[in-house]
């Protein structure tokens, strides 16, 4: 049978210090069936030479330059449409990261195994440590309500980041957008809205690697707003009702939002960032969740009191 065709695809901006790395690691598949298209958002480094060099050396390689910079979150959305029509999955790998030799081939044999799945994931060097453990081998086909619910009950987290998921192509062309542009953290809510139509493939193997590091344009910026658990709520605002009754949406909800409020208060004595708030204060409001000031008062009195307590504890 004829293998099918991967679309691997790496939305790029200033990545020169890293990008030869990612390349080298679509050259050195074990499967060959592919092609790789780099978009690049308009570099001012050497990005696009480096590009430029393996695009000359190999056919498969697909170097598109956009005519202007659409921004991190845009360029991740526009190198979906750049795909071929032949395209029967598709494998993100950011700049910065890098894939094993065998990562394409072990996500196909899952995905190929089990046609209702749209989302492939694996173990991955996270750093330098391994991370997304969790589900019980053999589980290679998982219904995607479990992982949902897992995820949204329990915060099981079995996506990691973009470059650790083959997804299917034909998935991706039923929606305009896969993440949503306006938020941080929208990666997961891309994986929960798959799952809404399709299960859950996982690959008991390293198969990818994730850097860390201060470049990373969202780890930037979700460090400065402390944006993570903010995305977590919104996931459960938009796909609790989806996945849980409504019974346990609303204790699910309850739960978070007085967790937020906790973490808030630490978070506004310990840095004192009026920017923070703000990006937090109109999060919750879109959301149609109020900051309660009694309870974010309490939570940064208790914050004051234990640390003033630590302190004399010390002396």
């Amino acid at each position: 049978m004829k293998e099918p065709l991967v679309s691997i695809v790496t939305p790029v901006y200033n990545s020169e210090n890293f990008l030869g790395e990612c390349i080298e690691s679509v050259l050195n598949q074990t499967y060959q069936n592919w092609e790789y298209i780099i978009a690049d958002d308009r570099s001012t480094d050497q990005t696009v030479e480096i590009a430029k060099h393996y695009a000359e050396k190999n056919s498969k390689i697909i170097l598109h330059l956009n005519p202007e910079n659409l921004g991190h979150f845009k360029n991740g959305n526009f190198v979906f449409s750049l795909m071929s029509e032949e395209s029967k999955y598709c494998k993100v790998i950011h700049a910065d990261d890098w894939m094993f030799p065998e990562c394409i081939e072990r996500m196909i044999e899952v995905a190929e195994r089990y046609p209702e799945i749209g989302i492939v994931s694996a173990y991955r060097l996270d750093g330098n440590r391994v991370s997304l453990s969790g589900l019980p081998y053999p589980s290679h086909h998982t219904p995607g309500s479990k992982i949902a619910r897992d995820y949204l009950l329990k915060g099981a987290y079995y996506f990691g980041s973009p470059s650790s998921l083959l997804i299917r192509s034909d998935l991706l062309r039923k929606r305009d957008k896969l993440y949503n542009e306006n938020h941080l953290h929208s990666d997961g809510a891309a994986c929960l809205d798959l799952l809404t139509e399709s299960d859950f493939g996982f690959v008991h193997q390293v198969l990818t690697y994730t850097r860390r590091h201060e470049e990373s344009v969202s780890s930037r910026i979700a460090h400065k707003l402390r944006s993570h658990r903010l995305g977590y709520l919104q996931h459960l605002v938009d796909y609790g009702p989806h996945f849980l009754s409504d019974v346990e949406y609303k204790i699910r909800l309850k739960e978070v939002v007085h967790e937020n409020h906790r973490a808030l208060g630490r978070d506004l004595v310990s840095i004192r960032s009026r920017e923070q708030y703000m990006y937090h204060y109109n999060r919750l409001k879109e959301m149609g969740i109020k900051i309660k000031p009694f309870k974010l008062f309490t939570s940064m009195l208790i914050h004051i009191y234990n640390y003033v307590h630590a302190k004399l504890q010390i002396r």
